[in-house]
């Protein structure tokens, strides 16, 4: 079976064109077969199918089984996952795109879900730049720099992440 490897960055409120990507290249018949570091898919070459690929964003590991199941029995195929991200699949008659989230709530909810995941991890970006910079040779300079530069991303990214809520909720 032929096996391939893309490349694709996606943002985290680009999730609906990360699924409508996946589901177009399981009309071509190529369908997703892991997740890997960020941008990275793998698929499996088989014959086009119409499926609909859906996203959601669980962090906990002790209701796990139980969060699969629910999907299981409703139909979807759990994929795989990255980080938090877990990826499924539900075959789908000609015009019909199932949905995990029906309503507007539910979608916030799980943008809510990433937004305190990154809530969380803020201190984080904070202390290392903070001890990278008291240090001063040009390495840790430099270090600090990309910190920076990474820290104003991760800001960019919350912010979006906020957006995206705030046009849900106004729906």
């Amino acid at each position: 079976m032929a096996t391939l490897t893309k490349f694709r960055w996606f943002w985290a409120w680009d999730d609906e064109k990360e699924e409508k990507w996946l589901t177009g290249m399981a009309n071509n018949g190529w369908h997703l077969k892991n997740v890997g570091f960020p941008g990275i898919y793998g698929f499996e070459q088989g014959a086009p199918r119409n499926v609909c690929y859906r996203l959601d964003f669980f962090t906990d590991r002790n209701k796990r089984e139980e969060y699969l199941q629910i999907f299981s029995d409703a139909g979807w195929q759990h994929v795989g996952q990255y980080g938090s991200w877990q990826y499924f699949r539900k075959e789908a008659a000609p015009g019909e795109e199932p949905e995990i989230f029906t309503d507007n709530e539910s979608k916030v909810k799980k943008y809510q879900r990433v937004i305190a995941v990154l809530v969380t991890l803020s201190p984080l970006w904070i202390i290392m730049i903070g001890r990278l910079n008291r240090r001063p040779e040009i390495f840790f300079q430099v270090v600090t720099l990309i910190g920076i530069l990474a820290m104003l991303l991760y800001i960019y990214a919350m912010l979006n992440m906020i957006r995206r809520v705030s046009r849900l909720k106004r729906k």
